[in-house]
């Protein structure tokens, strides 16, 4: 039998704007629940794993901790501005607002708001846009509507993880050149406990038989499997860790590539399970975790 050439994957992805993003990113939203100096460390030990890209967003909190982070990586001469690839999320003042203990939706169009990010755009202070969580039938909206394609669309890892496995949105993206960022690819184990979801949580995905037979074999890690399988398939990954060794460790997914027959058993675990779906805004017009 010859010899198969392994799928590779390269460690950026063109966007639709021109600009060239890393597929592999460090992701800072459960940093946010430690202490400042943590988060600064975290980011300080990335970039000097390698990673040139940050996720961070507005209500995360801990955008100048980042800031500092960069500075610090800058004045030692390991990296330039240009050399990062920064995303942030603008999504209120409070992510959830309540009032009388029930979440508060807003009635602002996300069209009017992203024509507001085109006018960002347009005037240099943003390199590329996109958006987070949209269904396919939002982003059809959006592209009708408005002038700017977005660039990405960022999405729970619910939407690729092998617990719930979602080709259409994955075609959708790539017939319209956007590229799509999962968040959570480990099924979110470290989430506060009132929002696990009982018995149809994909939180212990990191211990599935069938993705530790697939590492032990590849003789990498299961973390290190989990994000191979979104990269082979062209979807950026922004793992959370604050730990240096986690942190580099998931820098070796380019050292390997998972077979067809690991893809197709990573897609027969499909058992259609969520991380997260907000119940409480369930009756928004534009609600995402359908």
């Amino acid at each position: 039998m010859e010899p198969t050439e392994e799928p590779q994957v390269a460690r950026t992805i063109e966007l639709n704007d021109g600009s060239r993003m890393p597929v592999l990113g460090l992701g800072t939203w459960k940093s946010s629940h430690l202490p400042r100096s943590s988060v600064q460390g975290a980011v300080e030990a990335a970039i000097a794993a390698g990673y040139r890209h940050i996720d961070t967003a507005y209500s995360y909190g801990n955008e100048a901790d980042i800031g500092k982070a960069l500075r610090s990586k800058m004045q030692q001469g390991i990296i330039r501005r240009e050399d990062m690839f920064i995303v942030s999320k603008k999504m209120g003042d409070e992510l959830f607002p309540k009032k009388d203990g029930k979440i508060q939706t807003s009635d602002i169009d996300y069209i009017d708001v992203w024509r507001g990010m085109e006018a960002l755009q347009a005037s240099g202070k943003v390199k590329s846009i996109g958006v987070s969580n949209f269904t396919i039938l939002q982003l059809e909206r959006l592209l009708a509507l408005c002038r700017v394609p977005p660039a990405v669309n960022q999405v729970l890892h619910s939407y690729f993880n092998p617990y719930l496995v979602q080709t259409d949105m994955i075609e959708f993206c790539k017939s319209k050149n956007i590229v799509l960022t999962a968040y959570s690819p480990f099924g979110s184990p470290g989430r506060p406990a009132e929002l696990f979801r009982g018995d149809t949580d994909p939180w212990k995905l990191l211990e599935d038989p069938v993705v530790a037979d697939i590492a032990k074999k590849h003789r990498h890690s299961p973390a290190q499997v989990l994000l191979r399988y979104h990269v082979q398939q062209g979807v950026v990954v922004i793992p959370k860790s604050d730990k240096p060794h986690h942190i580099l460790e998931n820098t070796k997914i380019f050292e390997f590539s998972l077979t067809e027959e690991d893809m197709r058993a990573l897609r027969g675990l499909d058992r259609g399970w969520k991380a997260c779906t907000l119940d409480e805004i369930k009756s928004h017009p534009y609600y995402p975790f359908v």
